[in-house]
Order: structure tokens, then C-alpha cells, then sequence
């Protein structure tokens, strides 16, 4: 027990010397790499001002806030815009129309990323490769305004659409396929896929390139097909790359914004094309009822940290893995 407790004593005698020994090893290291932490500073402060600093905002969700009002003179009224919120029939159909365009976006986003990054790679000339991955992540670069336009355009009455549904003799006359409430979701779908597949299978295609080759050259020598190594190689070996992005994804299930929504939309479809972003938009800024519209951003920044968590300990109990 002696000998124990001198050991013991020894280790914890050395304990100082290892702190001092690992500051002086900080100091040596911010001192060799004093310009990177200096052109990090920038992006700390951006950081802070845009994502940390308006979290002080949320006490406007408790307050009658008045913009003319200093912070000691706001009215506090706890969860009663909570309260309202949740007595709100528009909420119930907002939140419907926003869980709906989410779900099918979170399907469509990681289905045709992956299915389009496998057959890419399946392709064996370097130039048409390199040439349809260009001009497939180009739409990620325009903006929304310009795609709503361009979508408006090809569904209109005369758009190119309705046009080869005709000679196709797959209806008698054009169809006003912008004021089908019930094909909204579906045309935001579709525009979000054209939109953003081909940057989505970026990451997809770089977790490709890591598989190991020799896998690929055993497979062959057993007499497995393309599909078989797809199947049994390509996929197995970019399930944690596919994981990740969707529980990632997962976590703005709520947080769709609102810019597809308000471009595409219009008076005949609002029922559905209404989301929780665009109705914190409306009552926040329009109506300039301030607390209610913080009320509904919070609930949508609360209810998508739930729901990353809550993915991520699910991914974590089957598959063994954590991304946090």
C-alpha cells in the first residue's frame, strides 16, 4: 500500500509539469500559426453577429414587443404567443405544408444524389464525365428567382410541358398546372431536384473515389456484374457519407426557408404552399406582429435541434456511429 501511495504521489507531482509543458506547447503553437488565428478572427466575429448575437432576440417571443419601447419597457406576457400559436388553426395547416415539402425533399434529396453520383461514376469517359457533372451542379449557382421563372415558364398554358403532354395525346387541352394546389408539392419537388442534384452528388462522388479499387478487382475476378458491385461495394462503402447527410438533413426538416415557396406560389395555391418560414415572414415583418413571428422561429429552431439530436442518437444506437 506504501509503494501505492508513492506511486500515486509521484504520478500527481508530475500532473503540473505535464500542464505547464501543454501551455507552453499552446503558446509555441499560437505563436508559429499567429497569421492563421488572425484571418480566423473575421469568421469568428461573423459567426457571433449572425448566428450567436440574435439568439438575445428570442425574448421578443415573451415580450408585446414594441419597436419604440426599450428592452426595460416591454411588455412581458410569457407563453402567450406560445399559447396562441398552438390555437392557431393556419399553424396546423402550415406546419402540414412544411412537414410534407420537407419530407418529399429530404427522400428526393438523398435518392437522386446518390443514384446519379453511382451511375456518374459507373461512366468510363474522363471527358463526358467531366462535362455532365459541370453542367449538372450549374442550376446550384442560380437563384431562385431566376428558376421560379424558368419553371413558370415551361408549366404554363404554352410552356413546352403542356405541349409535349399534347402530342403525347395525354390531354385534350392545356392544363394550368401552376393553380393545382394539389401539384404544388410536387412542382417544388421536382425544381428542388433539378436544382440541387448534381452539387449534392459532389460529396457522394469524393466518398466513391475512396473506395478501395482492389475491392472492385476481386469482385470481377468472382464473376460479379455492375449492378452486383454497385450493390455489394459502392454503397456499403459510402453508408456512413449517406448517414450522416441525412440525419444532418434531418435537423432542417422545419427549416425549409421560404423563397421556393413564395416564388412558385400564388393566390390559388396559398393552402399549400404556405410554410412555417414564410408564416413567421408574414405575421413578423407584414403584420409587424414581432413576438408572434419570433414565437413561430423559435419553435422551428427548437423543434429541428429535437429532431438532430433525437436522429443522431438513433443513428448512433443502430449503426454505432456519431456524427456530434
Amino acid at each position: 500500500m506504501e509503494t501505492l501511495t508513492a506511486a500515486q504521489a509521484s504520478q500527481t507531482k508530475k500532473r503540473p509539469k505535464k500542464t505547464k509543458t501543454n501551455k507552453r506547447s499552446f503558446l509555441k503553437d499560437l505563436i508559429q500559426q499567429k497569421y492563421l488565428y488572425l484571418m480566423s478572427i473575421p469568421f469568428v466575429i461573423w459567426l457571433f453577429v449572425f448566428n450567436y448575437y440574435p439568439i438575445w432576440g428570442w425574448t421578443m417571443a415573451f415580450q408585446n414587443y414594441k419597436p419604440a419601447r426599450t428592452f426595460g419597457e416591454q411588455e412581458w406576457v410569457g407563453f402567450d404567443n406560445f399559447v396562441r400559436l398552438f390555437h392557431d388553426d393556419q399553424f396546423y395547416l402550415v406546419l402540414r405544408n412544411t412537414l410534407a415539402m420537407s419530407g418529399m425533399g429530404l427522400v428526393a434529396g438523398l435518392i437522386f444524389p446518390i443514384l446519379f453520383a453511382v451511375l456518374l461514376n459507373e461512366v468510363k469517359s474522363m471527358p463526358f464525365k467531366r462535362i455532365t457533372q459541370t453542367i449538372s451542379y450549374l442550376p446550384h449557382f442560380v437563384s431562385w428567382v431566376v428558376v421560379a421563372g424558368i419553371v413558370t415558364s415551361l408549366l404554363s398554358l404554352d410552356g413546352i410541358v403542356n405541349d409535349i403532354l399534347m402530342w403525347l395525346h395525354l390531354i385534350d387541352e392545356p392544363i394550368q398546372i401552376m393553380a393545382k394546389e394539389h401539384w404544388f408539392w410536387g412542382v417544388v419537388t421536382g425544381s428542388d431536384i433539378w436544382k440541387e442534384t448534381g452539387w449534392n452528388a459532389i460529396i457522394y462522388l469524393a466518398a466513391i473515389t475512396g473506395i478501395d479499387k482492389e475491392l472492385y478487382e476481386a469482385a470481377r475476378v468472382d464473376g460479379a456484374g455492375r449492378f452486383r458491385q454497385i450493390w455489394n461495394i459502392t454503397l456499403p462503402g459510402i453508408r456512413s457519407t449517406i448517414m450522416v447527410l441525412f440525419v444532418m438533413n434531418i435537423g432542417h426538416l422545419l427549416a425549409t426557408g421560404y423563397e421556393k415557396q413564395m416564388l412558385l406560389g400564388n393566390d390559388l395555391v396559398s393552402d399549400y404552399s404556405q410554410v412555417l418560414d414564410l408564416y413567421a415572414l408574414d405575421y413578423g415583418i407584414k403584420i409587424a406582429h414581432f413576438s408572434y413571428g419570433t414565437a413561430i422561429s423559435m419553435f422551428t429552431s427548437v423543434v429541428s435541434i429535437l429532431l438532430l439530436f433525437t436522429a443522431n442518437g438513433l443513428f448512433k444506437k443502430f449503426a454505432k456511429e456519431s456524427i456530434m
